[in-house]
């Protein structure tokens, strides 16, 4: 017997999905030594369980544009993109170059191999992502 799950349960569900994506993407940065202040909320976008997008600022008045999600979580300066669309984008030409350097470089194990093949795929994913419209509308609204 399958149960459905309630409204409620589906919304708490994704706000505790989008918690734990803010909190991998603030320490993501911090691994970086880049501490962040706050989120762009309104500038950020959320995808569950594929991907969140986050413009988050840091004290020294710096923005940074962080993916979380089912991808790897990666970040870029914020002026490398206009808003979060164009920030999935970028992302995915990024992996598309790093996975290629990746290859280029020879590749001599498993690991590397594996990795290659994650960043290509996530990538694609990404890019498919970005394509769609349907799934942008509301940065077209504000």
């Amino acid at each position: 017997m399958s149960e459905q799950l309630t409204q409620q349960q589906i919304e708490q569900a994704r706000a505790e999905w989008v918690r734990a994506q803010f909190q991998k993407a603030n320490e993501h940065l911090a691994g970086k030594g880049i501490i962040p202040d706050n989120v762009a909320a309104t500038e950020s976008r959320y995808l569950p369980p594929f991907m969140a997008v986050w413009k988050l600022n840091t004290k020294d008045k710096q923005s940074y544009w962080v993916i979380s999600g089912d991808v790897p979580t990666d970040h870029m300066a914020f002026s490398a993109a206009a808003n979060a669309r164009e920030a999935v984008r970028a992302f995915s030409m990024q992996w598309q170059l790093k996975a290629q350097q990746i290859i280029d470089s020879g590749i001599t194990d498993k690991t590397k191999q594996d990795f290659a093949n994650l960043l290509i795929n996530r990538a694609h994913g990404l890019y498919e992502m970005f394509s769609k419209d349907e799934l942008w509308q509301a940065e077209a609204v504000s």
